[in-house]
């Protein structure tokens, strides 16, 4: 059985190339534009990992995290970002996310190779 990863992303051309590579690498995969319809994929389905952005129409990432924070079940979340800032780094691994990533420092060969050791 495939794991199952949710790409939080709005920016549909960074959406469609991590689902590509992410499918090719034999995962099955679900996009959400903004944090609520993240929320409404992770109410029905068993996941084990979500890509996060942070800004985000709807519902940002941070209340996204917020949201999921008190879940039974812990679920790996990877936050993929343009901000920067050690407060929004310190924020959102307080909020419970695994690891964080500035999109302009990470390749996707390299981010994919970090999912797939993080769910084996």
């Amino acid at each position: 059985m495939n794991k199952k990863i949710i790409i939080a992303e709005d920016e549909k051309a960074i959406s469609k190339v991590l689902t590509l590579k992410l499918e090719k690498a034999g995962f099955d995969v679900f996009i959400a534009f903004n944090g609520k319809q993240a929320l409404d994929i992770l109410k029905k389905n068993k996941i084990d990992l979500i890509l996060l952005d942070l800004m985000m129409p709807v519902m940002d990432g941070f209340t996204f995290l917020e949201k999921i924070k008190n879940k039974k079940e812990k679920i790996t979340v990877f936050i993929l970002s343009n901000l920067g800032q050690q407060d929004d780094i310190d924020k959102a691994i307080e909020l419970g996310a695994t690891e964080f990533f500035i999109k302009s420092n990470i390749s996707i060969p390299e981010l994919i190779k970090k999912v797939e050791v993080s769910v084996k």
